[in-house]
């Protein structure tokens, strides 16, 4: 991972990928601890949880980014998920079961096509700096999460990219990827990131309220719990 001086006279900028999420969130943090100015970009894909765009946007204003894009995508055409058809969303499994398969909520490509969108992105604001908050430790049911798909990804992008044939390198950053959950809330609060404002629920109710019961709930509140700290979410 490169790292940047946060008093640098030179502050370069960087795409982060923004869901409004803890490890995302998290993956800003990070971003900005190294000097970067960010420039964040959220999706609004047809998922059912669309508060987390909102969550986005809290998070964003909070830090004071260089520039916020809510790109619209619709991957309702094509669902195979349970975030963007009307397949339900598992609910209180064991941890066990998750480490096994990939689970309903996985869409398809995602991370390749925002990976694509951020791509662009940072060719128009001369970005050679990507951060994506995946992580392959504690949820490793996700393909599009894995650390060789990350370098396979970083490949194509410098020889597909004009940026890249020119010379200039881009660099995905995947800062939590190896990192349990609550090594990631351990540091977001190092960091001073905003968890209060970050949802995770695959399925909230409408007015942000986290189920508790569906695969991310009981991920974050094992991570919160073995971190020693008080979730800020609300939950049903």
């Amino acid at each position: 991972m490169r790292t940047r001086a946060p008093d640098s006279a030179v502050m370069p900028p960087a795409v982060v990928l923004l869901s409004g999420g803890l490890d995302s969130t998290t993956a800003l943090a990070v971003a900005m601890s190294q000097g970067f100015v960010p420039h964040c970009l959220t999706f609004r894909y047809g998922q059912r949880h669309s508060v987390e765009i909102d969550a986005a946007r809290r998070v964003a204003a909070h830090y004071g980014v260089a520039r916020h894009v809510v790109a619209d995508i619709d991957l309702r055409a094509f669902g195979g998920s349970s975030l963007t058809s009307d397949l339900p969303v598992e609910k209180d499994r064991p941890i066990s079961q998750m480490e096994v398969g990939v689970p309903l909520t996985y869409v398809p490509a995602r991370n390749t096509i925002f990976l694509s969108f951020a791509l662009a992105f940072a060719e128009t604001t001369d970005a050679a700096d990507i951060f994506i908050g995946v992580n392959a430790l504690d949820f490793s049911g996700y393909p599009d999460c894995r650390p060789e798909y990350i370098r396979a990804y970083e490949a194509m992008a410098n020889l597909a990219t004009r940026a890249g044939v020119e010379g200039h390198h881009l660099t995905i950053h995947t800062p939590l990827i190896s990192m349990t959950k609550a090594q990631i809330i351990r540091t977001a609060i190092d960091l001073g990131a905003p968890l209060e404002l970050t949802t995770t629920c695959y399925d909230p109710a409408p007015d942000g309220t986290a189920c508790g019961h569906c695969d991310a709930c009981i991920l974050r509140l094992k991570g919160f719990a073995e971190a020693g700290v008080t979730d800020p979410a609300r939950y049903t």
